[in-house]
């Protein structure tokens, strides 16, 4: 964060203005964290602060201080529509191309407001006045923690805005393991307990909550793992027909894809998941060590992220999607072997 954006964002905030924070569409806990803390702070300040979501979100993340003012623009998009056009200040946070806010995209390109973007994924565009990108960083929520010490706002945030930003940089952390996670994303974790977070219930929501669906689900996925040993990849499949039988709900799948990471020996996991309403497969991948799952979702899979974390899609039939993956495996053969 350098100092002339700091200086362009404390001027657009000076006096009172009519703000929408938006984040991408299915939102994980970095990115409803971000915008409902930031929408904490803005609301403090004197704003007229409003989050719109694209799209529902996972039951498990509902707790969340403010999630019950968040609109949903799937299920209100003329009021949704009328607060984008009516916006002075546009926040974009946990996503950096308008084509990842869904049936927003079209409306956010067509809003009059200042744009700001806060998001730590890599090759951000080019729509936003201020841009905050950092692809090092743990998560969006850190950032956003960053922003308000650097707006000199630190002894605004509350518990409620602890907890917020706790939660999505527990989240995009996975529980704090994941490479990104600096001796400065524990600090900030720590101020944030301090300042009122409660880690534990948190931990328990967000990771400890399952439904007997979501297990009878999840020995589905298990059962349908595919190990690659001469990849050392790993993968696994979920159609419609099993999300049916388990009676899926959105976020149900948090996570699977990590289980082929436990494996010794595995470097690269894969999971594939039937969408019939979108008409298609929705993919994530995961990976340890150099191995850039940014790289081969954005060169293959139209999608994109970070180092060891990405996603993509597939507009193929699940049969036709996972042979033309593995049939992208030869070429990366060194690169998951050596």
């Amino acid at each position: 964060m350098n100092s002339k954006d700091l200086k362009t964002i404390r001027e657009l905030l000076r006096v009172g203005r009519k703000i929408v924070i938006v984040p991408h569409k299915n939102p994980d806990g970095d990115a409803m964290g971000s915008c409902l803390a930031l929408k904490h702070y803005l609301t403090a300040l004197g704003h007229q602060a409003v989050v719109i979501t694209p799209n529902d979100y996972p039951r498990f993340l509902k707790w969340m201080p403010g999630n019950q003012e968040a609109l949903n623009f799937e299920k209100e998009e003329e009021k949704a529509r009328a607060l984008l056009e009516d916006a002075e200040l546009i926040f974009t946070l946990d996503f950096n191309h308008l084509s990842r806010s869904g049936a927003m995209e079209a409306p956010l390109r067509e809003a009059r407001a200042s744009f700001i973007m806060v998001d730590h994924h890599r090759e951000p565009g080019d729509y936003a006045l201020v841009t905050m990108s950092d692809s090092s960083m743990s998560s969006t929520c850190e950032m956003v923690y960053n922003l308000i010490e650097g707006l000199d706002g630190l002894d605004n945030i509350d518990p409620d805005m602890a907890n917020c930003l706790y939660a999505g940089i527990v989240t995009d952390t996975g529980s704090f393991k994941f490479s990104a996670t600096t001796s400065r994303t524990h600090r900030v974790a720590a101020d944030l307990i301090d300042r009122g977070a409660k880690n534990t219930e948190i931990h328990n929501k967000i990771f400890d909550t399952n439904t007997p669906e979501r297990l009878q689900l999840l020995g589905c996925a298990l059962r349908n793992l595919i190990i690659l040993k001469e990849f050392n990849t790993a993968y696994i499949s979920l159609r419609q027909e099993e999300l049916d039988a388990c009676h899926y709900k959105k976020g149900d799948t948090e996570g699977f894809v990590n289980y082929g990471l436990t494996l010794e020996g595995i470097r690269f996991a894969v999971i594939f998941i039937e969408n019939r309403d979108e008409g298609i497969i929705k993919i994530s991948f995961r990976s340890e060590g150099n191995f850039s799952v940014n790289e081969f979702a954005r060169t293959h899979f139209g999608g994109g992220g970070h180092l060891n974390a990405a996603g993509g899609r597939s507009h193929d039939s699940m049969e036709a999607t996972i042979a033309h993956f593995e049939s992208l495996l030869g070429t990366y053969r060194e690169a998951l072997t050596k």
